[in-house]
C-alpha cells in the first residue's frame, strides 16, 4: 500500500520538473496521482491563459483532453456495448454491419471489412489523420464524406480516422449523439467559463476556450470518438480510479481492454515500449494515452496507481516546440521510482 505521505513526497518530487517547464515553455499544468485504494495527490501551477489576458490556473479548471477521448469515452463505451450483446460478432464486427453505409458504393472496398479491434488497437491501415475540417460543409455531410471516403489502406499507425469511424459506429448503435456517452464528470464544449486556454486558431481566428482545439471534431460537431473531451485533473483521476479498483469497468471489458494486441498497443491504449511517454521506470503492466494539447494519463496496474500530466501546451500556439515527450517520460520515471 501506497501511504499518504509518501505518495505526497512522489507528487513533489515530480512536480518540481514540471515547475522548470512552466519556467521555460508551457502556460500551465496540474499533475495528479491516484493510488487503487482511493488516496490522492494533486499540485498545480501556472496560467490557464494568457492571452488575450492572463489568468492563474486553479485545480478545478477544465483541460481540453484531446485524444484523451479515445480510451475515456470511446473505449469503455464501446468495449460495454460488446459485453452487452450489441454486436453480433464482438470485437471481430466489421464495421459495415455497424455502419452499414460504409463506401455504400463499393461494397468489396476493403475499409468494409475493418473490425472493431482493428479500430480500436490501430491496427486497421487508415491513415493518420486528413484535414477534414478543410472539406467545407455541415457536420452531418461530413460524416457522410467520411463514411464514402475512398480511403487506401497502408501500414498500421496510430489512426484519428479508426476512432471517428467508431464515434459513428457508436451513434448507430446506441441511437443516440456520442454526447449522451460522456461519463460523470466530463464535457463537451463546456464554454471559457471555467476552461483552459488553448490556441489561437488561424482557422477560426480566436483563442480557444472551452471549445475544442482538434479542427475536426469542432467540425463534427465538437465532440467525435477521437477528441471533444473535457475534465478537470479529479476527473481523470477518478476515472483511472475506475480502472483501478475495477469500478469503473467490468471484469470482463477491463481484461479485454488490457490484452496485447501488439507489441504497442492494447484496445484504445498504448502499453508500455521502449521509447514510450511514460517513461521506463513503470512496470510492464502499464497502459498509457496522450493528447496533442499537452494531457496524458498512465496506469500502472502492477504498481497500483494512476497519474496524469495535464497542461495547455498548446497556448498560444503549437507551433513552438516545448518539450513535452521530455516532461512526460521524466516525470513518469520520478514517479515510478518513488511509488515501486
Amino acid at each position: 500500500m501506497i501511504h499518504a505521505d509518501r505518495l505526497d513526497g512522489a507528487v513533489a518530487d515530480a512536480f518540481a520538473a514540471v515547475e522548470t517547464a512552466l519556467a521555460a515553455s508551457i502556460p500551465g499544468a496540474a499533475l495528479g496521482v491516484v493510488t487503487e485504494t482511493g488516496a490522492r495527490s494533486v499540485r498545480f501551477a501556472g496560467d490557464a491563459m494568457r492571452l488575450p489576458e492572463r489568468l492563474g490556473l486553479q485545480r478545478a479548471m477544465l483541460f481540453d483532453l484531446a485524444s484523451l477521448t479515445k480510451v475515456i469515452l470511446t473505449t469503455p463505451t464501446m468495449l460495454r456495448l460488446v459485453e452487452a450483446g450489441a454486436l453480433q460478432r464482438g470485437l471481430e464486427e466489421p464495421l459495415a454491419r455497424l455502419v452499414p453505409d460504409l463506401h455504400q458504393y463499393d461494397l468489396a472496398h476493403p475499409v468494409r471489412s475493418l473490425t472493431v479491434r482493428q479500430c480500436l488497437a490501430h491496427l486497421s491501415g487508415l491513415p493518420a489523420v486528413v484535414p477534414l475540417y478543410s472539406w467545407g460543409s455541415d457536420a452531418r455531410t461530413l460524416k457522410a464524406n467520411l463514411l464514402q471516403r475512398d480511403w487506401e489502406l497502408a501500414a498500421p499507425v496510430y489512426s484519428d480516422i479508426n476512432f471517428m469511424l467508431l464515434g459513428i459506429a457508436i451513434e448507430r448503435l446506441t441511437g443516440q449523439p456520442l454526447t449522451s456517452q460522456i461519463p460523470p464528470g466530463f464535457h463537451a464544449t463546456p464554454g471559457p467559463g471555467n476552461a483552459v486556454a488553448t490556441e489561437h486558431c488561424r482557422w477560426r481566428e480566436r483563442v480557444l476556450r472551452g471549445e475544442v482545439h482538434d479542427e475536426n471534431a469542432f467540425a463534427l460537431g465538437g465532440l467525435a470518438g477521437h477528441a471533444g473531451l473535457f475534465g478537470s485533473v479529479d476527473a481523470v483521476l477518478n476515472f483511472a480510479l475506475g480502472l483501478l479498483d475495477g469500478s469503473g469497468m467490468s471484469h470482463a471489458s477491463l481484461a479485454a481492454m488490457r490484452e496485447p494486441q501488439s507489441a504497442t498497443r492494447a484496445l484504445g491504449w498504448e502499453r508500455r515500449h521502449a521509447g514510450w511517454t511514460g517513461g521506463q521506470a513503470c512496470s510492464p503492466d502499464t497502459l498509457g494515452h496522450t493528447g496533442f494539447t499537452g494531457t496524458g494519463l498512465w496506469i500502472d496496474f502492477a504498481g497500483g496507481y494512476g497519474w496524469t500530466l495535464l497542461t495547455n501546451r498548446v497556448h498560444p500556439s503549437r507551433h513552438v516546440e516545448t518539450g513535452i515527450q521530455a516532461l512526460r517520460r521524466e516525470v513518469g520515471e520520478r514517479l515510478a521510482r518513488s511509488l515501486s
